[in-house]
């Protein structure tokens, strides 16, 4: 009997070894106990023991790599013996009662052809199969034929093949940019190695390079201790199992082991795709055209076009010319090609050392390699994969494949900075210095290489790497610079009220007053949210971002700009009430950029801002700005507000709810309580917010700047800002900001009694807002018609 308990604690191979025995044995038994059938009158006479009869593996099995909790794929082989039917059961059936998956089928050998000719997945699988138990040489039989059909199928199969795994790819998405990657169907996972053996099985192309078939076993390496630590059949490399996973593997953390990852996967992915265009202009190729004159077109001396790529032409001399690469590399993206893999590999190993400084003509080279915007992607990938582009930026290595557990980055460090840098060629005519903005973009977040805040340690390897380019002194400068502060518009426009003279200034003072450094770092600012996702770089962010810049533009004085209206101003309330009884609530709901505005006038009182955040809440409205002016005993509210599902609810239900909360009849803490169980958020497991006070960046002993960072739950925002009304703070303005499941909320608050904000009061605030994270509303907010959480 097969211990299946110790299966999964076995290396690869001894597990393909027991595996083996187990069911040589069981078909040797199955033999022994079933007798032959009696064959049909004028059949072939019976056949004993194992003649004409196989047992045989697929799959990963037939591979020699069945993972832990892996299915066992086999095929029965006959050449038509009547009793089949009692030999497959009396072979399945203990595998079952083994407590193991088996995915089985029972074929002659033109059976299996048959399927596999037409079904690419059985096809695919079938080119796996491996000799178990039985008769080999019916085996060998199965293994030639399946091979011979897939190779005569190809032109129909191939093209199946690659489209399954492009719609795999766009669901699952690709392995090297994933947090929690997908180890096997995620594009550049396992079944990537899978494909490029089909492909040389029909003698497209080449068999896999050793390179590959490392990257392959160590995606299978971190599957088996998935599926060892956790105990079940998945390929998910989830975030609570990478940490034990990395240890078992004899990596430092779950950062190394994200990298090892997403640098196979890059490696595999690659591969790939360069098989995918040998595999397409293969079948493609017109039979009849056996001499055919290749027409070469130069681009660039010393690379010409051939065919759907570029190619060294024949008088050029890579070990003599250190600006060949560069410059090939800039001719391909600017035609739209690649570089052929011999061209690469020719330079990988000839390329002489770019003398430093760079001379201009290869700095201009990669000038326009960078301009070519998004066709310069995939051929900047391919100097990454042969190692050109770490010769030229030795600093490459340390962001390459460098994972980001930011929820809203897509890619890792590397590749989002050359995707960054091809979203700033889409704006090199916005600013005076394209070339800075190109270089800029690629070395923004090259910091994160290195322990420390990636701004701060980018500036000097920003500065060395621009000195070896060649860029003079104040080129160098302005690209330490942009590197320095490539987040403060953004961080400013979202954190902060723009409309504080106070904000402009620090922002102008940060840059050195500097006009042509504030449109570097606009246009810098545009193509880092576009490299790192849609959230990161929304509508509503890009109209922060615009009109703070125009603000400190104005601030400068450079070209005239008119005085920007503010940001928050108030709409004009759409519902209303004349009568003298009712508490005095007008609202109004406008469409804005990337959301609405919603105007809310009312009668001011203390704690005012909280109950209209938690009616907001209640109406499924996340908040992302607002500020509130009080003019007598009025209070005019302006929120910027985005809905979490569909369209926001009309003015008169607003209004409705908002004077429901003032009179004290609508439970607020109740209701919203109410709704995050429905979210199913446990409180008491909540993390532990970050408070940081920001008094010095206000004028006014009495006001300050208080930012919270927690975990982002239902009615977060109005146990807030009741935790700072019940300190007796006033909120007059707020900046929100959501970062995944993590928000970090900014408050101008104010002290209405004229005394500054002291240490004490701090530390009343910060332990109020600790317990409003955790899901307590005050008793002074709560008692006022609202039920204490």
């Amino acid at each position: 009997m097969l211990d299946t308990g110790s299966l999964p604690a076995l290396p690869r191979a001894r597990r393909t070894e027991v595996l083996d025995g187990w069911l040589a044995g069981l078909l040797d038994e199955a033999v022994a106990g079933t007798p032959p059938a009696r064959p049909r009158r004028g059949g072939a006479p019976a056949r004993g023991g194992t003649e004409g009869l196989a047992l045989v593996a697929v799959g990963s099995l037939g591979r020699r790599e069945p993972p832990p909790f892996g299915d066992l794929d086999l095929v029965l082989v006959h050449e038509g013996r009547p009793e089949i039917a009692a030999l497959a059961d009396a072979v399945w059936y203990p595998i079952w009662d083994a407590g193991l998956r088996l995915d089985h089928s029972v074929r002659t050998v033109a059976e299996a052809v048959g399927v596999a000719s037409t079904d690419v997945k059985a096809g695919l699988g079938l080119l796996d199969v491996r000799f178990v138990a039985g008769d080999a040489g019916l085996a060998a039989a199965l293994r030639t034929a399946t091979l011979g059909s897939w190779r005569q199928s190809a032109s129909r199969l191939l093209p199946q093949l690659r489209d399954l795994r492009r719609g795999r790819a766009r669901q699952v998405g690709e392995l090297a940019f994933l947090l929690e990657p997908d180890l096997k169907e995620a594009y550049g996972g396992l079944r990537e190695g899978q494909v490029l053996r089909a492909a040389a099985a029909a003698q497209l192309t080449d068999e896999p390079a050793a390179e590959v078939e490392q990257a392959y076993a160590l995606l299978l390496d971190v599957r088996d201790e998935l599926r060892r630590r956790s105990g079940r059949p998945t390929d998910v490399l989830v975030r609570q199992e990478q940490r034990p996973v990395a240890v078992a593997l004899g990596l430092p953390d779950e950062d190394a082991l994200l990298r090892e990852v997403s640098l196979a996967g890059r490696r595999l992915a690659f591969v790939a795709d360069e098989t995918w265009r040998r595999v397409e202009a293969a079948l493609v190729r017109r039979p009849r055209a056996r001499y055919r004159r290749v027409h070469r077109e130069p681009l660039a001396e010393g690379v010409v076009r051939q065919g759907d790529e570029v190619v060294l032409a024949r008088d050029a001399r890579p070990a003599a010319d250190p600006g060949l690469v560069l410059r090939g590399a800039a001719a391909a993206a600017r035609a739209d090609l690649l570089l052929s893999p011999y061209t690469l590999k020719v330079l990988a190993v000839h390329a002489p050392p770019v003398p430093e400084p760079w001379p201009a003509e290869v700095r201009w080279s990669f000038l326009r390699l960078l301009a070519s915007g998004r066709s310069a992607v995939p051929v900047l990938e391919q100097l990454d994969q042969e190692g050109l582009l770490s010769r030229l930026l030795p600093e490459w290595d340390r962001v390459r494949s460098l994972p980001q557990r930011h929820p809203w980055h897509r890619f890792t460090v590397d590749r989002h900075l050359v995707e960054a840098a091809a979203a700033a060629a889409e704006l090199t005519r916005d600013v005076d210095r394209p070339d800075l903005l190109l270089v800029g973009a690629l070395l923004h977040d090259v910091g994160k290489g290195w322990p420390g805040d990636h701004s701060v340690v980018g500036e000097p390897i920003a500065a060395r790497v621009a000195a070896r380019m060649g860029f003079g002194e104040d080129d160098v400068a302005t690209l330490a610079a942009m590197v320095r502060h490539h987040l403060l518009l953004p961080d400013t426009a979202t954190r902060r009220d723009i409309d504080d003279p106070a904000t402009v200034e620090r922002v102008a003072a940060t840059i050195g007053h500097d006009p042509a450094l504030l449109h570097l770092l606009h246009a810098l600012a545009q193509a880092d949210g576009a490299a790192t996702s849609s959230s990161a770089w929304s509508p509503w962010k890009a109209h922060l971002v615009a009109a703070l810049v125009a603000r400190v533009q104005a601030r400068l004085g450079g070209a005239p700009v008119p005085e920007p209206e503010p940001v928050l101003h108030p709409g004009e309330p759409q519902v209303g009430t004349d009568d003298p009884a009712d508490v005095g609530v007008a609202v109004g709901v406008e469409d804005v950029a990337d959301g609405q505005r919603v105007t809310i006038v009312a009668p001011d009182r203390h704690g005012l801002f909280s109950r209209l955040a938690g009616v907001l809440a209640l109406n499924q409205l996340d908040v992302r700005a607002a500020k509130v002016d009080v003019v007598g005993d009025r209070a005019t509210a302006v929120f910027a507000v985005r809905p979490r599902f569909g369209r926001p609810p009309v003015a008169a239900i607003l209004a409705d709810a908002v004077r429901a909360a003032l009179e004290g009849t609508l439970p607020l803490a109740e209701r919203l309580r109410q709704r995050e169980a429905d979210y199913r958020q446990d409180a008491a497991r909540a993390t532990p917010p970050r408070v940081s006070w920001h008094n010095g960046e206000v004028t006014g002993d009495a006001t300050g700047i208080v930012e919270v960072r927690a975990g982002d739950r239902a009615g977060l925002l109005y146990r807030l800002t009741a935790a700072l009304a019940a300190e007796g703070l006033d909120v007059t303005s707020a900046r929100i900001e959501t970062l995944g499941a993590d928000a970090a909320d900014h408050f101008y608050v104010h002290n209405p009694s004229g005394e500054p904000i002291g240490h004490d009061q701090r530390e009343r605030v910060e332990a109020a807002l600790a317990a409003a994270v955790r899901g307590a509303v005050p008793d002074a907010v709560a008692g006022r018609g609202d039920t204490p959480a």
